[in-house]
């Protein structure tokens, strides 16, 4: 009888002990995508400062675009409404600021097509600085966006695998699947260049 109480104690032991090593794995894989979550945020809000200034510098030489400077005011105070406010463990709210920094991609476009008008403006250093720094937080978006998908594939790949699914589903939305960040509508089609 001790002999099957002590293998019932064994097997309890081990059960336990993977029980916390997997809690403890989904724990740590979801610390680095919030970790990373945080990161794009980050650059984004890097973005949104930057906009202000090369808005402002493109008004003094071009007062007659007050349509295009309106829309990129817009869609900036939409990326401020839901920057902060979003969870990479809401698919929803991670569409939702896709789509607010989506309008802000597409008002910036609009406003350097703009910038084209006037070669003058080109041509200041402010404004080169300025469209420097633009592209360069562009590029870190894009890095950022990439490790952030890799870090919740990560923590997806662990959370959905057998037996770790099991831990994951014990504690319901603590280990709620991460979601991706979904190319812009119209993405897969190149975009056509016309002299």
């Amino acid at each position: 009888m001790s002999k099957v109480l002590l293998g019932f104690l064994v097997l309890a032991a081990i059960f336990g002990f993977w029980g916390v090593s997997s809690y403890n794995k989904l724990v740590q894989l979801d610390q680095a995508v919030q970790a990373q979550w945080s990161q794009v945020e980050n650059v984004y809000q890097r973005r949104a400062d930057l906009v202000p200034n090369l808005v402002e510098t493109v008004k003094g030489a071009a007062k007659f675009e007050k349509d295009t400077f309106t829309q990129v005011a817009q869609a900036r105070a939409s990326v401020g409404a839901v920057q902060g406010n979003t969870s990479p463990n809401d698919a929803a709210a991670v569409n939702r600021f896709k789509d607010a920094q989506d309008q802000l991609t597409s008002a910036l476009s609009k406003l350097m097509v703009v910038v084209e008008r006037y070669p003058d403006l080109k041509a200041t250093q402010a404004f080169r600085d300025l469209q420097v720094q633009l592209e360069g937080t562009e590029n870190r978006i894009a890095v950022e966006r990439m490790r952030f998908t890799q870090a919740a594939q990560a923590f997806n790949n662990a959370r959905n695998t057998f037996p770790r699914n099991i831990i994951a589903t014990a504690f319901g939305s603590k280990f709620a699947e991460k979601a991706y960040f979904k190319a812009q509508a119209g993405a897969e089609t190149a975009p056509r260049v016309q002299f």
